[in-house]
């Protein structure tokens, strides 16, 4: 859920939390991918939105309000959830901002978009060119979290199984994460060459993203709550239950239109 370490976790706990220095300078491997990710991402929107045709005079409201929304989205959570340990730190900037959630970003951006384009009376939609610039930050981000340590999965047998710095043979749910972000955005890069309804691909993306997060969380590190479930889980079905509907109201409404 964090992107720190529980603190019975040994000290040298993660494959390269530091990815390199540069004279007296370190850079730490999760803020480099997290940078990285966003910047890819945000170049893979600009290219889909020119390559379709579908910037217009709310582009940038609309993207900033994402962006904006992303970011409140997956640090509210974890400010929540570790709200007595930021205040026992006391005034310490690394403790208040380090910590995401994908899931909660999501749900944060998703949400800003919708509010932004209520104030400004617009139904223009951007959705399909946002699906591959997400799974693509997916797949570079959850890059950092494998370095670092953190996301990471319960023991395996299995033979890829990483040891993080206990000793322990762990599933790396990250990477399993970021091969789900490669392969989405080359379907949905294959799905772009052909015309789709506005918000189609993010829609789909949502529920495939959302189904799969549902079921890696069984074999993740997280606290489990009624019917053995994580909050992540929870939050799935929410957004999968909202998705599902959306795309069978517009399937109606569309066969309407042409019936």
């Amino acid at each position: 859920m964090t992107d720190t370490p529980p603190p019975a976790l040994p000290s040298s706990w993660g494959i390269r939390p530091i990815l390199f220095h540069t004279g007296p300078f370190r850079v730490e491997s999760y803020p480099f991918f997290m940078a990285l990710a966003l910047a890819v991402g945000l170049l893979v929107l600009l290219y889909f939105l020119k390559k379709q045709k579908k910037t217009h005079e709310h582009s940038f409201s609309i993207i900033a309000a994402a962006l904006v929304g992303g970011v409140l989205g997956a640090k509210i959570p974890i400010w929540l959830t570790q709200y007595p340990q930021i205040v026992e730190r006391g005034f310490d900037i690394d403790a208040f901002l380090t910590g995401r959630t994908i899931v909660g970003g999501l749900i944060g951006g998703t949400l800003a978009v919708w509010w932004i384009k209520q104030r400004l009376r617009t139904k223009q939609r951007i959705g399909n060119a946002i699906a591959p610039a997400l799974a693509a930050g997916i797949a570079i981000g959850r890059w950092g979290c494998f370095l670092r340590g953190c996301c990471y999965g319960m023991p395996t047998t299995l033979p890829w199984g990483v040891d993080f710095g206990d000793g322990v043979l762990r599933h790396p749910t990250q990477l399993y994460e970021s091969l789900f972000g490669i392969i989405a955005f080359f379907v949905l890069m294959f799905l772009l060459r052909k015309n789709r309804p506005d918000g189609l691909l993010f829609s789909t993306f949502m529920i495939v993203y959302f189904l799969f997060r549902f079921f890696l969380e069984f074999i993740r590190v997280e606290p489990r709550l009624l019917f053995d479930f994580t909050g992540y889980q929870y939050a799935a079905i929410v957004v999968l239950v909202y998705y599902a509907m959306k795309i069978i109201r517009s399937q109606h409404s569309y066969e309407r239109l042409i019936g």
